[in-house]
């Protein structure tokens, strides 16, 4: 149905350029922390110094032998990113940019208790599209902006010495407008003076968990083993809606629309005023192996219902959710983390890449992913505290059936910063 687009001047508090946060309720947003797409997308390692903000399982932990077996450090973390986009059809190409904020994020420890707590985008909707007709005519124009926002609370504990379990628990926040200008012409092709345009806008807000667990043994005196499960249940949003139609002109020079009336929409006699979204359940498992603080390698399989997805207010022709997917491999390397005369041994050295069924399906045309990432941490100040800056490149969609194929390009940058808050007095 989108069979061609124009170009996207994304402001810099739009979450994503891409057509196809059109469908559902946006883009994913939210994939991990720069330390997690650093490595493919990869959440099952977990350590001291960062936070997975993927397992709230990784909140637990034991007291570190550097704090006396005191104590383990306040974690605080806090990313954005850069994404540049290539949009291509069959016939044409478009550039895009956007940058957000991507994550903001603090853990606690009490004990072997830990707690941790943050604000970050869940889901984005960005995108101007327009759709032509047999003879190149413009027939509709699509635009939407908006998304979700998740505020989340969450503790582990560490059962045994290898180990933890968690949970957390997310209030989903946000709304989502969207568009849709018809363009009607005469016998004569001509453009007509007044046109319409339906305009929607849902707010939406809802509970969500997610429950994590990791288990990681020491199998040999020097390679640990790890493993990673997290299942978040099937859940459901509230979303409260309102549809104004419009008799619009617009400024041929500015492509600006001006209203001429406006008439709300009953959606309350048609039980559309206030319905029901749902979230499908999701559900991934890891397993990786490595030496602590030298490597780690590690795989990630993750599957979502998407299929379980509804949104009654707004359905799309030929356009479907089915099941979705991920596969993620990555690791890291640490040359030497005790050197201090070599700053570049004390580096982290991450990659990793991942493949994705996205679970949308646009004109029997499966959206697929895929994306290869590298990145390093560097540490700053003291108390392990580090900078991490990410790269990925990868590709998103296809170009058959007219539908719009995304190369992009996405530089990320967060902190990881660590202090101890809490001290025990010592007197001679």
């Amino acid at each position: 149905m989108l069979l061609a687009f124009v170009a996207l001047n994304i402001e810099a508090q739009e979450g994503t350029t891409s057509p196809y946060s059109f469908y559902g309720i946006g883009s994913l947003k939210f994939k991990g922390t720069t330390e997690n797409i650093s490595m493919g997308g990869l959440s099952i390692y977990t350590d001291s110094i960062h936070m997975n903000l993927r397992n709230p399982a990784s909140y637990g932990g034991s007291n570190l032998k550097v704090y006396n077996e005191e104590g383990r450090p306040i974690k605080f973390t806090v990313g954005g990113s850069h994404s540049n986009t290539k949009l291509e059809t069959s016939t044409t190409s478009q550039d895009a940019s956007a940058s957000t904020f991507d994550y903001l994020a603090m853990a606690m420890p009490i004990g072997k208790l830990g707690i941790g707590f943050g604000l970050m985008p869940f889901t984005s909707v960005g995108y101007n599209l327009q759709a032509l007709n047999d003879d190149d005519l413009l027939t509709n124009r699509y635009s939407g902006e908006g998304g979700v926002n998740k505020a989340f609370f969450g503790a582990g504990y560490q059962l045994t010495k290898n180990l933890s379990i968690g949970v957390d628990a997310s209030y989903n926040f946000g709304n989502i407008q969207n568009s849709v200008i018809e363009f009607l012409y005469n016998a004569d092709d001509e453009l007509l003076q007044y046109q319409s345009k339906e305009f929607n806008r849902s707010d939406i807000s809802g509970l969500n968990f997610n429950f994590g667990m990791t288990f990681t043994p020491m199998i040999t005196q020097k390679l640990q083993l790890t493993t990673a499960f997290t299942l978040t249940p099937k859940s459901e949003l509230t979303s409260k809606n309102q549809r104004t139609i419009s008799t619009i002109v617009i400024n041929p020079t500015t492509g600006q629309d001006f209203p001429v009336n406006e008439i709300p929409e009953d959606l309350e006699s048609r039980g559309l005023k206030t319905t029901v979204l749902t979230l499908p359940a999701k559900m991934a498992f890891g397993v990786g192996i490595g030496q602590p603080r030298k490597w780690f390698i590690g795989g990630e399989y993750t599957a979502l219902k998407t299929s379980q997805f509804s949104n009654p207010i707004f359905s799309i022709e030929n356009a479907t959710f089915e099941d979705a997917s991920e596969i993620a491999i990555g690791g890291f390397v640490i040359p030497q983390y005790t050197s201090f005369n070599k700053y570049w041994k004390r580096m982290v050295y991450r990659a990793g890449v991942r493949f994705e069924k996205t679970g949308l399906k646009i004109n029997n045309e499966t959206i697929n992913e895929f994306g290869i990432s590298f990145g390093v941490g560097i540490p700053v100040g003291r108390v392990f505290s580090n900078a991490n800056l990410g790269f990925e490149v990868g590709q998103r969609g296809t170009t058959k059936q007219n539908l719009i194929q995304e190369n992009f390009i996405k530089f990320q940058i967060s902190l990881s910063l660590n202090d101890r808050w809490f001290e025990k007095r010592k007197f001679n």
